[in-house]
């Protein structure tokens, strides 16, 4: 005969035992790599958008180019406007913004600045 025992014999059911056993290492996997690659980029990049969202006028600036200069105007949620050199002010997207070196003082409210206009 040309069969060879291996292949007369009857396959045998599914353990669930072993099945479960066989996905163990993938899960595994999944797991470490939520919390050594996934996790830590998501809180990036929450705190990214925090440090953009929190970008005030006076606030020295690095965007995503190198360009390092001084916040002179906040246009709106999405562009603000900076100075680099004395007189050069350029638009630039605050997604785009990498780093903030300094803090400036917050920009003074609009029923404080007509208090003291009209108080002079």
């Amino acid at each position: 005969m040309l069969i060879t025992p291996a292949y007369a014999q009857a396959a045998a059911g599914g353990d669930a035992n072993s099945m479960l056993m066989s996905l163990l290492p993938f899960a595994l996997i999944f797991v470490i790599m939520y919390f050594l690659i996934l996790r830590p980029q998501q809180k990036k990049i929450k705190d990214h958008q925090e440090l953009v969202k929190n970008i005030r006028r006076g606030d020295t600036v690095v965007t995503s180019g190198g360009l390092v200069g001084k916040v002179t105007k906040v246009v709106d949620d999405d562009q603000i406007e900076f100075e680099i050199s004395e007189g050069v002010r350029v638009r630039q997207m605050r997604q785009m913004i990498s780093g903030v070196r300094a803090k400036g003082e917050p920009a003074k409210e609009k029923s404080e600045a007509k208090d003291e206009t009209s108080a002079s």
